[in-house]
């Protein structure tokens, strides 16, 4: 859970949409665009297991994205 809130945490700083989360098939996407978080952030993300979904350019989880 501690690993999820501080994913949110960094991923609130570059944006706050009304409806900021999907779950479909086991994947929970952020809309937040990949190509507006810094490396640094990027990288720590990437730790948290967010990634970017190539297709929408936005952030994804496998980790996180049990329905």
């Amino acid at each position: 859970m501690k690993d999820l809130i501080e994913a949110l945490t960094i991923l609130n700083k570059y944006g706050n949409p009304q409806f900021p989360t999907h779950c479909e098939h086991d994947v929970l996407r952020v809309d937040i665009e990949f190509a507006d978080v810094s490396l640094d952030d990027q990288a720590r993300l990437a730790e948290l297991g967010f990634v970017e979904d190539e297709e929408f350019g936005k952030f994804l989880s496998f980790r996180y994205g049990s329905c």
